[in-house]
């Protein structure tokens, strides 16, 4: 209160923001639900719901979507966020391919398409296609939502400025210092966001995937490299200068293999994709014959995670053997990390989680010889939902957790 016993603008305009953001988030989590089920829920009263629910329909937001006539009394309007609201664009640059989409105001997938790509080819050639990409995203998205995009997300694998939308370091692409969201400010003149794969996977977890009630969540990510994020309480952990979660950079063998990021004896480099191809061409090596897992028709072929699983399944020694191997370090590697930050939930994503029906068993027998007992007791571990796709899910999250907590800055952008 001023001197004056009137409450300050500011203040009014915060709690009106608060409201908005928590009608929102009701919307996304219960719907379909009516006005009175709104007010019930969140302890407002109904007036005030009514009033939000007003304008959040005039700006096309939500819109009413028939009526409930179950229980007593006269039958009440129900109401959903609009799916034609608006679009967002989502996309990933990864070590080896590029993933994009397109998605309704409600997550719905409108378009997705993803390529591999050749490190080697440079970086202003992947940037090019990547652009190429969001433009088709673009145009998908703008077909079915009046053209109003709403947000672009951009998951990149490395050291994220998050503030600046920089990616600082790329290890396993050997960029610096690359602007993304200058780069995409450029196409879009919308809220841009540019955060760390696994961040962004992350929140996919937590807001629709496999992380869904938890409140202390670790996200671990293997594919080219390692990579991992903490949720609490639905907010990202980022550290004193954004950058947490660089797991895989971790020292656990000290004479071991230099990684990309010039350390030596990295996490990442026992439990990659690479590191599990690579055990299985030591074991064709070893192995009588021309060293074939079954299911490969060419042993100089190039060893997918899918070739490798399709061998495993068909109890396949030199599959099972590599699956073994990068299940114990993995295992090692988290219950390190359980021990320290206590998590009631670890989901492991990337796409080594397609191997995940060999990897956790044996994750979950380290955790069971190395973990403290108290915190292991309390820790769930899980494959991630989304795989290989959590990153341009995370994307869409990313772009929601900003519109639904600042719901304001969606309408003024609206209007």
């Amino acid at each position: 209160m001023s001197k004056k016993g009137f409450v300050r603008t500011g203040d009014q305009a915060l709690v009106r923001e608060i409201n908005l953001s928590v009608i929102m988030n009701q919307l996304r989590q219960h719907a379909p639900i009516s006005r009175a089920t709104l007010a019930e829920n969140t302890g407002l009263n109904k007036t005030t719901v009514s009033s939000l629910v007003t304008e959040l329909i005039e700006q096309q937001f939500v819109h009413e979507v028939g009526m409930n006539a179950t229980g007593l009394g006269r039958p009440s309007v129900l109401l959903e966020l609009n799916p034609s609201a608006g679009f967002i664009i989502s996309a990933e640059i990864g070590v080896d391919f590029i993933s994009c989409l397109s998605a309704d105001f409600t997550a719905e997938i409108l378009w997705q398409h993803k390529e591999t790509t050749q490190p080697e080819a440079g970086q202003q050639a992947i940037l090019d296609r990547f652009l190429a990409l969001l433009d088709q995203a673009f145009d998908s998205g703008r077909a079915c939502c009046e053209e109003r995009l709403l947000g672009v997300a951009v998951g990149a694998p490395g050291l994220v400025d998050y503030q600046t939308g920089t990616l600082l370091f790329a290890p396993n692409l050997r960029w610096q210092d690359v602007p993304l969201r200058d780069i995409v400010s450029q196409k879009f003149d919308v809220p841009i966001f540019v955060d760390n794969e696994a961040n962004m996977a992350a929140l996919a977890e937590y807001y629709t995937g496999a992380a869904q009630g938890f409140e202390e969540v670790l996200y671990i990510s293997s594919g080219v490299g390692l990579g991992g994020a903490i949720v609490q309480q639905g907010q990202l952990y980022r550290g004193t200068t954004g950058l947490a979660g660089e797991f895989g950079h971790m020292t656990v063998d000290s004479n071991g293999a230099v990684c990309n990021c010039g350390n030596q004896g990295c996490w990442e480099t026992l439990v990659s994709q690479s590191t599990l191809s690579r055990y299985v061409l030591e074991g064709r090596k070893a192995a009588s014959g021309d060293g074939r897992l079954r299911g490969d028709n060419d042993a100089h072929d190039p060893i997918s995670v899918e070739v490798i699983v399709k061998a495993a399944r068909s109890n396949d020694r030199i599959a099972l053997d590599a699956l073994r191997r990068v299940g114990r370090d993995l295992g090692i590697g988290i219950a390190l990390l359980v021990n320290a930050l206590n998590p009631d939930l670890v989901v492991f994503g990337g796409i080594l989680s397609l191997a995940s029906d060999f990897l956790l068993p044996i994750v979950e027998t380290e955790l069971e010889q190395r973990a403290l007992r108290w915190t292991r007791a309390a820790t769930k571990v899980v494959r991630a939902n989304y795989g290989s796709d959590a990153c341009v899910m995370g994307g869409i999250a990313a772009v929601h957790q900003m519109m639904f907590s600042q719901p304001t800055r969606m309408l003024s952008a609206a209007a």
